[in-house]
C-alpha cells in the first residue's frame, strides 16, 4: 500500500526510540542516552515442534533486476523455518546489525544505538538440522509488506514451523529498507524513489510472481538449494502476505498453479484479479476499514473473481501492524501504535486463522473455526459482501 508501509516503519522506529529509555518510557520523552536497552522478544510458537531457521541466497539469472537493470540477475535473500532438532544451536537473530542501522538512519535517528533492531529475541535455532519424512511437510511463502524486511512476518512463520511447516519468508530485493547479502554487499529501497510513477503497484506485483515462482524453482526443483528440500510436498504449497506481500498472493497464484491457496493480510489490492477469476482457496484477514463498503474497498471490488473457497474476515480494534511483529514488540516497551486489541491477542488471532486456513486446504482437517463466527475469537467477524455486514 502507498504510505501504510512507511507508517509501519516510523512506528517501529518510535519504539526504537523508547526502547533505549525503558519499558515505561514516553515515546515522546525518550532520551537515547538514559539507560541500557530492554531486550524485546517474539512470544513463544504453539506447536511442538523444536523451530529451525537459515537464509538461502539464490540469484536468478534469467532475468535482470527489475529495479536495478543494470544487476543482471535477479538476487534475492529467502528465510526458512522449518521442524528441525535442536543441539545447543544460537537463537537466529531477527535483522543483521547492518539492516538495524539502515533502518534508523532511514528515518533520521542516528542518535540510536546502530545495532538496536538486531537484538530481538527470536524462538528459531539457526541452521538446526530438519526433521521429518521425505515429502511429509506443506511449504508457505511468506511475503512482506512494502519497505518491510522479511523478518517482520517471523513469529508467524515461527508458529507455523512448530506445526510441522516449513515456511520461506521472501527479501524482495530493492523493495525493503535493507536487504544484506552473504559477501557484505547490502540492498536499499531503490522501488522507494518510484513508488508514485503511473504503473508501480503493476511491476512491484509482477516482480513479486516472479520472485515466489524462482524461489519455488529453487526449493522443489530437481536440484534444490537447502539440504532439508526433501522434506517439502511440492504438491501442498501456499502463500501468504502483510499489505503489498498480501496483494502479492493474489498475483503470484494467478502465474503459478503451484501456489494452491492463499491469504491477505490487510493488503489493498492494487491490481484487479481478471474477468477469468481465481478458483483456488483465499482468505482475507485484516482491520474493520476493510470491511464491504469501508472506505478501502478493494476487496470487495474484486470479491465476484474469487470463484473458489473464499473467506472474509476482519479483526476489530486492530491497526495495519497488528498483523505483524511490529505491534507485538511495540506493546512490549507501552507505545500506541493506535490500535485497540492487544498485539499479543491480535498475534495470537492471526496465528490460529493463517493456521486453520492451511490445515483445511494444504492437510485437508476440517477447521469449524472458518466455518462460522466463534466464542473464542469474538474480535473475528465473518464479512458478507450480499448484505454489505460483518458479524
Amino acid at each position: 500500500m502507498p504510505r501504510r508501509g512507511l507508517a509501519a516503519v516510523t512506528g517501529l522506529l518510535t519504539l526504537a526510540v523508547s526502547v533505549c529509555a525503558g519499558p515505561t518510557a514516553s515515546a515522546h520523552a525518550a532520551d537515547p542516552s538514559a539507560g541500557p536497552s530492554t531486550a524485546l522478544y517474539l512470544p513463544r510458537p504453539t506447536g511442538t515442534h523444536p523451530v529451525g531457521t537459515t537464509s538461502l541466497y539464490l540469484k536468478d539469472i534469467s532475468r535482470p533486476d527489475p529495479w536495478v537493470p543494470e544487476a543482471t540477475a535477479r538476487e534475492l535473500m529467502v528465510s526458512l523455518w522449518y521442524p528441525a532438532r535442536p543441539r545447543g544451536e544460537r537463537r537466529a537473530q531477527y535483522m543483521t546489525p547492518e539492516e538495524s542501522k539502515l533502518y534508523l538512519e532511514r528515518e533520521g535517528l542516528t542518535d540510536l544505538p546502530p545495532d538496536l533492531l538486531s537484538t530481538t529475541r527470536t524462538n528459531a535455532f539457526g541452521d538446526a538440522k530438519p526433521v521429518g519424512r521425505r515429502h511429509s511437510l506443506p511449504l508457505v511463502v511468506l511475503s512482506p509488506g512494502f519497505i518491510q524486511n522479511r523478518a517482520t512476518l517471523t513469529a508467524l512463520a515461527e508458529d507455523l514451523a512448530s506445526h510441522g511447516y516449513v515456511v520461506a519468508g521472501i527479501e524482495h530485493t530493492y523493495e525493503s529498507a535493507a536487504a544484506s547479502f552473504p559477501d557484505g554487499r547490502v540492498a536499499t529501497c531503490v522501488a522507494c524513489e518510484v513508488d508514485h510513477l503511473p504503473g508501480f503497484w503493476d511491476k512491484l506485483g509482477a516482480t513479486r510472481a516472479a520472485d515466489v515462482s524462482f524461489v519455488l524453482d529453487e526449493l522443489t526443483g530437481a536440484h534444490p538449494k537447502w539440504r532439508g528440500a526433501r522434506l517439502i510436498d511440492p504438491s501442498r504449497i501456499a502463500m501468504a502476505g502483510h499489505s503489498a506481500g498480501g496483494a502479492s498472493a493474489i498475483l503470484a497464484m494467478l502465474a503459478d498453479p503451484r501456489v494452491r491457496a492463499g491469504i491477505d493480510m490487510d493488503g489493498q489490492i492494487h491490481v484487479p484479479i481478471p474477468d477469468s477469476g481465481l478458483s483456488r482457496p483465499f482468505m482475507f484477514l485484516g482491520q474493520a476499514v476493510h470491511g464491504p463498503g469501508g472506505p478501502e474497498n478493494s476487496w470487495e471490488q474484486n470479491w465476484q473473481h474469487l470463484t473458489g473457497w473464499k473467506r472474509w474476515l476482519v479483526v476489530t480494534g486492530t491497526v495495519h501492524s497488528s498483523f505483524t511483529d511490529l505491534a507485538v514488540l511495540a506493546e512490549q516497551v507501552g507505545i500506541d501504535l493506535g490500535d485497540d486489541l492487544p498485539a499479543t491477542r491480535a498475534l495470537q488471532i492471526t496465528r490460529g486463522y493463517t493456521r486453520a486456513f492451511f490445515d483445511l486446504h494444504l492437510r485437508h482437517r476440517p477447521q469449524p473455526l472458518l466455518d462460522r463466527p466463534s466464542t473464542r475469537y469474538p474480535e473475528v467477524k465473518f464479512c458478507t459482501v450480499e448484505t454489505t455486514t460483518c458479524a
